[in-house]
């Protein structure tokens, strides 16, 4: 119905707008690599939203991508090669917000986690009718 495929919109510009803003966090002399992977993370978690809003698939409020592919999986068993994917990403969602003895990934991990994410997105995007997405 269309009360769902605009929600499910909202949550794709959303991610859009998570992953955008890890690419440009990544750029210039001094990239903030820490927030760049947080958005890594929360991109693919609302595109996972997205997924299951789509689907009128229930979640509960959690950052956890493995627990929110769970559920995609028994719609779709494709999803079920990005279990490694989201087992990386999810501490990104809570790693580097504070203090502590690493402030911030290497730039190789960064850039893995922004290729992941991109990668994830356009899977989850591919399972998604067109009406469902955001206009380009």
């Amino acid at each position: 119905n269309e009360e769902t495929c605009a929600e499910t919109r909202n949550w794709l510009v959303k991610s859009q707008h998570d992953l955008g803003s890890a690419r440009r966090l990544m750029e210039g002399d001094e990239p903030y690599l820490d927030t760049a992977v947080y958005h890594c993370q929360h991109a693919v978690e609302k595109a996972l939203k997205a997924f299951r809003t789509h689907h009128e698939i229930p979640f509960e409020r959690t950052h956890d991508l493995t627990e929110l592919l769970e559920l995609s999986v028994t719609v779709e068993a494709a999803f079920d090669p990005w279990r490694e994917v989201a087992r990386e990403l999810t501490p990104y969602a809570v790693q580097f917000r504070y203090p502590a003895a690493v402030l911030e990934p290497e730039s190789g991990e960064a850039e893995e986690a922004l290729q992941h994410a991109q990668a994830f997105m356009d899977f989850i995007l591919g399972w998604l009718p067109d009406k469902a997405k955001p206009q380009a």
